[in-house]
């Protein structure tokens, strides 16, 4: 397998992502990164802490602006634009930190997502009835969301997104502080919604058992470089990866 990743082509069914750089203050956060993800497929974005990971995710949802490189939906180029035009071109996402609305209840929550890519109240009322429902969490529909377990709180920030019909859905650590048995009924949740939804997923995670479950393809960066791309077990023999994570330079080094 090797390393030597092409630069990734704008496809009328895919999210690109070509040369993408973002700079800070000398700082290269990313560097050049190339990749596309489909519809209908989970790709795991790893690397160690630092490596650029929710840099580009944030580059790509328009929270930073890019210093170079391009981000087309579609074959529609997104690159720079304003958060509410990513979601409205068919980007959602989730948070490292959740930031549900406290005070408000679950099915509140989801609402909210909802209205915000131009429903009405009512069909914003059931779109969110039917995510609950699709990610086991309906029974909890009317509980301020402040009150919930932690587990839970990742749910609804997955349903929130789901909430606004993306074609392509970004993932940012979506089992942080979860326990085994919250983490595998989360993997169960997500391995359904590609192909229910017809989306392509990106997932974030240090959870590499779930990671290398979930994910069909992995595209793993370090320093805000591409070091390898393919399969899990492809990336688990790329001799840069294997230094990157262990300290080793090449699979049984």
């Amino acid at each position: 397998m090797t390393t030597d990743i092409p630069a990734a082509s704008p496809d009328h069914a895919n999210l690109t992502i070509r040369g993408l750089s973002k700079y800070f203050a000398g700082l290269h956060a990313l560097e050049g990164v190339s990749f596309a993800l489909r519809r209908g497929e989970i790709l795991g974005l790893i690397g160690p802490n630092g490596s650029g990971k929710t840099t580009l995710i944030n580059v790509v949802t328009g929270l930073l602006p890019a210093t170079s490189g391009q981000v087309f939906v579609d074959g529609a180029e997104i690159t720079n634009k304003k958060p509410h035009q990513v979601a409205h071109a068919g980007l959602a996402r989730t948070f490292q930190t959740i930031r549900l609305f406290r005070d408000l209840t679950v099915l509140e929550n989801v609402e909210v997502a909802a209205v915000s890519m131009g429903l009405s109240r009512r069909e914003a009322h059931k779109r969110a009835g039917e995510v609950l429902e699709e990610i086991g969490i309906s029974r909890w529909a009317e509980m301020l969301a402040g009150v919930l377990p932690y587990g839970l709180e990742r749910r609804v920030e997955v349903a929130r997104a789901l909430a606004t019909k993306p074609k392509f859905l970004f993932l940012d650590e979506p089992a942080a502080g979860l326990n085994e048995d919250e983490s595998e009924e989360l993997l169960q949740k997500l391995a359904a919604i590609p192909a229910q939804k017809d989306l392509g997923m990106l997932i974030v995670d240090h959870d590499m058992r779930l990671i290398m479950r979930l994910c069909q393809r992995l595209h793993v960066l370090n320093f805000g470089k591409t070091i390898g791309e393919g399969t899990p077990e492809e990336v688990r023999q790329i001799p840069a990866v294997l230094q990157a994570y262990l300290g080793k330079a090449a699979a049984g080094g």
